[in-house]
């Protein structure tokens, strides 16, 4: 992913009160100050969970992790979007980004998942000029 100390990752709970894993990105400021970097994409890919937690198996857990680590590499040292959270479990991988452009973040994600085999990924983008997903993320990993 990135330098390990930017990333905090904790246990947190959904809607239904099921585990997940949210790792947040703490170290976004530079694209937070910029009012550009206003819209919030999730890209979300469904999984066959391996046990009763909802939690991936290790061959998925492997897939999945390639997946983030070509997100992490690709977006090292550029300004296309940055990747401000990750949630595991209850069947499900979400990776957010907050961007300037749809067009150019979707030439991003194609370049990113190039050499992976086809995901059923589901994509979403919203305005989100006050980054609250992303504040909410932060809540929900204070301790």
């Amino acid at each position: 992913m990135a330098e390990k100390d930017q990333w905090i990752t904790v246990p947190a709970c959904d809607e239904d009160g099921r585990t997940i894993i949210v790792t947040a990105n703490t170290d976004v400021e530079k694209f937070r100050s910029r009012p550009k970097y206003s819209i919030r994409v999730t890209v979300t890919l469904p999984y066959e969970p391996a046990d009763s937690l909802g939690f991936p198996d290790d061959e998925t857990a492997c897939l999945l992790e390639q997946a983030t680590d070509s997100f992490a590499a690709l977006l090292k040292g550029k300004n296309t979007a940055v990747m401000t959270g990750i949630y595991t479990g209850a069947g499900v991988r979400e990776w957010v980004f907050y961007t300037f452009s749809t067009e150019v973040f979707n030439r991003f994600l194609n370049h990113a998942l190039a050499e992976l085999p086809l995901l059923p990924l589901t994509i979403s983008a919203e305005n989100d000029p006050g980054w609250e997903e992303y504040d909410e993320m932060l809540e929900s990993t204070a301790m």
